[in-house]
């Protein structure tokens, strides 16, 4: 009972953090190893992203349903699909021919976390006070060279700590996007990047997974997909209205109260 207790709680964290660029994975594997809660493989901090993934399409549903619709003869979402299939590729190739390093050496360092967590959220903060003039705020009309630099900026997610939507977010900024729109597409290429990263990881850890395992999986799964479907309605609007400082300061604080309680621990 008390591995489920937990594993709704790890469910909840990811839900609220998946979407926001704080890192939902650093957060996971610090309460983890803080709390003493460890998966066979760290398959449980991987398989329930896909309750986050699902909480974008079900937000998401209708504008996915009618591209699909429109795609064989709508230019501008085909457009746009290719854009997110660039975007998604740079990851998807590092991820899988740096699988077993990402798994085994830097999910299992929880000082690289709360180090990556601070400069990440210094570089953020920077980010967000530099005085930019905007010039894409139509996520469909994002310019295929903008869409594959944003995914080689999301291969730095693969440091645990650094955070996906961050990554992809300052790129997309730092491209000349606007803030809105930055999110947005973040978004949208959470979906292939979430759901490759969880069939990947089912197949390569297949042969680990307990009932116990599953059971808390799925406590988790429904505990991020109600929170997370939360974070994506709300999540556009706060950052047009505060930008995305609030987050900056709160990986800040997590990274240096980590250390300290890592240092504490001896």
């Amino acid at each position: 009972m008390f591995d489920l207790l937990l594993a709704l709680t790890l469910g909840v964290v990811e839900g609220l953090t998946e979407f926001i660029p704080v890192s939902s994975t650093g957060h996971l594997l610090l309460l983890g190893h803080f709390l003493g809660f460890e998966s066979n493989g760290y398959t449980f901090e991987v398989l329930i992203q896909l309750g986050a993934v699902l909480a974008v399409v079900s937000v998401y549903f209708r504008r996915l349903w009618q591209m699909l619709i429109d795609l064989p003869r709508d230019r501008r979402v085909q457009h746009f699909v290719t854009g997110i299939l660039l975007a998604f590729l740079p990851a998807a190739i590092v991820g899988v021919l740096a699988h077993d390093f990402i798994k085994t050496v830097l999910f299992d360092s929880p000082i690289l976390i709360c180090i990556t967590l601070i400069l990440g959220g210094v570089a953020l903060l920077a980010i967000d006070r530099l005085t930019m003039q905007p010039r894409y705020f139509d996520i469909v009309r994002y310019p295929l060279p903008l869409c594959l630099k944003v995914g080689i900026f999301q291969c730095l997610a693969m440091v645990p700590g650094v955070s996906r939507s961050g990554a992809t977010i300052a790129g997309a900024l730092l491209m000349g996007a606007d803030k809105r729109s930055a999110a947005e597409f973040s978004f949208f290429l959470a979906m292939p990047t979430m759901a490759g990263a969880f069939a990947y990881d089912l197949f390569q850890n297949r042969d680990l997974l307990t009932a116990d395992d599953a059971a808390q999986i799925g406590v988790g799964f429904f505990a991020a997909f109600v929170t997370g479907v939360v974070v994506v309605r709300l999540l556009l609007d706060f950052v047009s209205r505060h930008g995305f400082a609030p987050f900056a300061y709160w990986r800040i604080a997590v990274g240096t109260v980590g250390l300290v309680a890592l240092w504490m621990a001896g």
